[in-house]
């Protein structure tokens, strides 16, 4: 037994192999490689591309699947690194070289952590992709400028996990920042992840719109659903849908501003819009439409079924007092999450997509009500 500043190595890395084998378990990593090879011989097909949608999703699924079993291999090996360390120092009696073990041990030790919980994610949808929806809400041009704050800290993120991002519409404001925009984020367990991020978020800071350097409190709206399977069962009936076409906005190529390819799709029965112009054929425009639509309406059927509206979409209102999480950058600074009391003291790391903390926090905050609830 090999005991260090109060830290015993011998109970630290099999209590980590032991995590590590029940993550492994959960994964299923058998059948994760079983289905990376299934799918790279999809990619290598020569007509992959004659589908763009469908090759776009294959490709998007092989990379994520590949990118969580690389993560997996590469802690298995950082743990079998650091006990080779642990016993070589230990042998030559190298205090500094058992202090870089401690280091790395507490770092695998977190990565650990961050890993095991997607293991709690074991909802109905919790293994989607993710289709996130943010609106700008109460603020005037300072929330326009917080929702296009927010719609990067979250491609950033996706950035930093090598998760593919697909933007289907930005609805920029007048002055700066956007109204509204909807995107992809293609990854397993992209929707369990991210669900916990549904709600209002408010900023407080000097405005930079502001010519007299006054404090402002903006709000913007995330909503999260998972996206859609060819398997799940959505029809909408053509006269349930009023569809409408116009000019894209903002950058494109000259097609994509000069003819009428975005299209806007209107469900009668909900009200529900949604519209898409990333695209320069409007059919295809449509068609991402009507992916988004489906989604948007598949969480509003089981909402209503299990009449929890909330836990899937959020609440949108976006104002005072509805806030689930508060970025504050003047008088001090500080993220705090409302719900789980996390809180980070560095708003601009969080900002560039440094929020697996907040995840987390949520994911387990979120499986602690509702056990709580089930009890």
């Amino acid at each position: 037994m090999l005991i260090v500043a109060g830290i015993d190595f011998d109970v630290e890395i099999k209590q980590l192999r032991t995590t590590m084998r029940t993550i492994g378990q959960v994964l299923d990593l058998d059948g994760m490689r079983a289905e990376i090879a299934d799918l790279g011989q999809q990619v290598a097909s020569p007509d992959l591309w004659d589908d763009q949608a469908n090759a776009t999703r294959l490709t998007g699924r092989l990379s994520a699947l590949q990118g969580q079993l690389d993560r997996f291999t590469e802690l298995e090996q950082r743990l079998d690194d650091v006990e080779i360390m642990v016993q070589l120092s230990q042998e030559e009696n190298d205090a500094s070289a058992l202090a870089d073990a401690e280091t790395e041990l507490r770092k695998i030790h977190q990565a650990v952590e961050t890993l095991e919980v997607r293991t709690l994610l074991s909802g109905e949808y919790d293994k989607r992709e993710a289709l996130l929806t943010i609106r700008s809400g109460a603020g005037g041009v300072d929330a326009a400028d917080f929702a296009e704050m927010l719609m990067r800290m979250y491609i950033r993120w996706a950035e930093r996990n090598k998760y593919d991002v697909e933007v289907f519409d930005t609805s920029l404001a007048e002055e700066a920042g956007i109204k509204s925009a909807t995107f992809a984020v293609h990854a397993p367990y992209a929707y369990g992840t991210l669900s916990v991020e549904a709600g209002t978020h408010r900023l407080v800071r000097i405005s930079p719109f502001d010519n007299q350097g006054r404090r402002q409190t903006s709000f913007a709206a995330v909503e999260v659903v998972p996206v859609l399977e060819r398997t799940d069962e959505i029809d909408i009936p053509d006269e349930e849908i009023r569809v409408d076409v116009y000019r894209s906005s903002g950058p494109g190529g000259q097609s994509v501003n000069t003819t009428d390819s975005a299209v806007r799709l209107t469900h009668i029965p909900t009200g529900i819009v949604v519209s898409c112009q990333n695209e320069k054929s409007q059919l295809q425009n449509k068609a991402s439409a009507m992916v988004i639509l489906k989604a948007k309406l598949l969480a509003v059927k089981k909402a209503e079924e299990r009449a929890e509206l909330d836990a899937l979409r959020g609440d949108a209102a976006a104002s005072w007092g509805d806030q689930m999480r508060s970025y504050v950058l003047n008088p001090y600074q500080m993220v705090k999450d409302l719900r789980t009391e996390y809180e980070v003291g560095n708003p601009q790391a969080v900002l560039d997509g440094d929020i697996d903390g907040f995840l987390e926090a949520g994911i387990r905050w979120r499986m602690g009500a509702e056990k709580a609830t089930a009890s």
